[in-house]
């Protein structure tokens, strides 16, 4: 055996990490939390896609597609949002508290930025936008109000994000999850009086699903507030909320650009299926929304494991502790794979009795199922990229994921949707098969480079400059 090599008891000398007696954050006790705040999310999705569905099929879809285009819109904070969680995850990890607390202030202020850019974009440019994913005649009406009164909640959003990140970062999840269930109960309590109409309210439509939310969301900026003095000592000045430091936003954008551009290329790519599918009318453009919908439920597993992931390897990389991150990747990832084929059968099986909970018309729950079925397939692909390119990010390998995944999405995803969905005449099954290969491509590309112990230089980088600090 040569000198270098690693006993099966022994890491591979590159995973080596110096001793630390920091405590190791847990997987578990952040991963639970963070699903059910996902699933929260996920489950009031569905309840304002039920209400909006209730009005007719296409308020459905112009509930999907408005929140597709401010969920375009807000993919902006992935700018500052990826990369800040990283870096006080290391920070916090090196034991470096007075350098996560001025990444925090920082964020707080790009965040108040970019939220209102996110807002006024989204008020002013309502039905360009619209027009552009090909928004059919009956249904651009009712997007359009709706688009417009979703503005002042993205600019809420992008605080309550910011310092629910930050939360989480200091291993408070379950104070996040806290304020994400007080915020929940008041958007359901608001949302149907004032969508529908109770006593003196006049009924809004779908306005009234957006004036609820920007409603929670200021109640959830009270707490914040509250959390981040009473558990984290921290007490925003005037200045904080529009101050961008450049040294403690340079460390954040150094990972965050490259994350930033790996979901802004993947929701552009989404985007231009999601046209396609509108070519094809409100009734496709429907079932393409009411399976999106049930799809977040599936990957909500996934999707809660790779960003525990991303918290627990952030500490671990700033504690140096290589292997231990190494390890709780790939016990996360198989855990990943086995789960979401399980809820992904599950999905398809009760496929017909969960779209008749959306719509009457037997059209539309045919194709979806299929497209439930379909999802089966995607599933275990979108997993290998849940979890394994959270973890490259927090291990500082962010430039990886978008330079391997971008060809992907623009040729597999985008192209691919066009091509199989109209070009080929397979219509929405195309779309969902375009989607199925991107997810398996860039997800075995980036097993791949986590397996070869690639990002490693990058980890030990980053280490080490937390510990020259």
């Amino acid at each position: 055996m040569p000198h270098n090599a690693a006993t099966p008891d022994q890491p591979p000398p590159a995973l080596r990490p110096a001793r630390s007696l920091r405590p190791q954050p847990r997987l578990l006790s952040l991963a639970w939390p963070l699903f059910t705040e996902l699933g929260l999310g996920i489950a009031l999705g569905l309840v304002g896609m039920a209400l909006a569905a209730a009005i007719s099929d296409s308020a459905g879809a112009a509930f999907a597609l408005a929140n597709h285009v401010s969920a375009m819109l807000f993919i902006l904070f992935r700018i500052i949002g990826a990369g800040a969680s990283v870096v006080l995850t290391q920070s916090l990890g090196a034991g470096r508290r007075d350098a996560a607390d001025a990444v925090a202030r920082a964020v707080l202020g790009a965040s108040s930025w970019i939220g209102l850019i996110t807002a006024l974009a989204a008020w002013f440019l309502a039905a360009p936008l619209l027009r552009l994913l090909n928004a059919p005649p009956e249904v651009l009406p009712l997007a359009q109000p709706f688009l417009q009164a979703l503005a002042p909640a993205l600019l809420l959003d992008a605080w309550n994000a910011s310092m629910s990140s930050v939360m989480r970062a200091h291993l408070r999840s379950r104070e996040a999850l806290g304020v994400v269930v007080l915020m929940h109960t008041v958007h359901l309590l608001l949302a149907w009086p004032l969508m529908q109409g109770w006593g003196p309210l006049p009924a809004l439509g779908l306005p009234g699903f957006a004036v609820a939310l920007g409603l929670s969301r200021a109640v959830g900026l009270s707490l914040h507030l509250l959390l981040w003095r009473a558990r984290l000592g921290l007490r925003p000045q005037r200045s904080d909320w529009w101050r961008l430091p450049r040294a403690e936003l340079a460390a954040v954008l150094h990972i965050g650009l490259p994350g930033a551009a790996e979901n802004i290329a993947y929701r552009l790519a989404f985007m231009v299926s999601v046209a396609v599918a509108a070519l094809w009318g409100a009734g496709a453009l429907a079932t393409h929304a009411y399976v999106s919908q049930l799809m977040y439920g599936v990957l909500l597993f996934g999707l809660a494991t790779g960003f525990a992931v991303e918290i627990v390897v952030g500490h671990l990389i700033g504690a140096g502790q290589l292997h231990a991150a190494n390890r709780i990747v790939r016990r996360a990832l198989a855990r990943g794979l086995v789960v979401s084929v399980l809820v992904a059968l599950s999905a398809a099986l009760a496929g017909p009795w969960l779209l008749g909970r959306f719509t009457a018309d037997a059209q539309i729950i045919q194709a979806g199922t299929q497209l439930l079925w379909l999802t089966v397939l995607l599933e275990p692909g979108r997993t290998f990229n849940l979890v394994v390119i959270n973890a490259l990010r927090a291990a500082g390998d962010a430039r990886y994921p978008v330079l391997a995944g971008a060809a992907s999405m623009v040729l597999v995803l985008a192209g691919g949707a066009w091509f199989l969905g109209a070009f080929c005449g397979l219509g929405l099954p195309g779309i969902w098969l375009a989607y199925a290969l991107d997810e398996w491509i860039r997800g075995l590309l980036m097993w791949r480079r986590w397996n070869t112990l690639a990002w490693v230089p990058m980890a030990r980088a980053a280490h080490r400059r937390l510990r020259a600090a």
